[in-house]
């Protein structure tokens, strides 16, 4: 199956269950299959921080990216291009106002 095995990287501003804030998100992505091997469905597991809105993440706006194990992609090279954006220097400087870890079914 092409997305049984996959990596998430995300950040932006959200309100979801909130004041708006800036959440970046490190996802990690499973297949489930049913007893016969066939998909079921997935589970991800998240690992969320949440900062205030400040202007300097707001101007990143936001982000995503998939890493899938099958892909064909180079691990090494995505986490490099991952690295070097912009929003490390950012929260580097920052305190979460909040963590969270949780899985969810999709």
């Amino acid at each position: 199956m092409p997305d049984a095995d996959g990596l998430l990287f995300q950040y932006g501003i959200y309100a979801f269950d909130g004041p708006a804030a800036f959440m970046l998100d490190l996802v990690r992505q499973f297949a489930v299959v049913d007893e016969g091997g066939d998909h079921d469905h997935y589970v991800q597991v998240h690992c969320e921080l949440r900062y205030g809105p400040t202007p300097a993440l707001r101007a990143l706006g936001g982000f995503g990216s998939w890493f899938f194990q099958d892909s064909g992609e180079d691990l090494d090279e995505w986490a490099r291009a991952l690295d070097e954006r912009a929003v490390w220097a950012v929260v580097r400087e920052l305190e979460p106002v909040g963590v969270r870890v949780y899985q969810e079914r999709v």
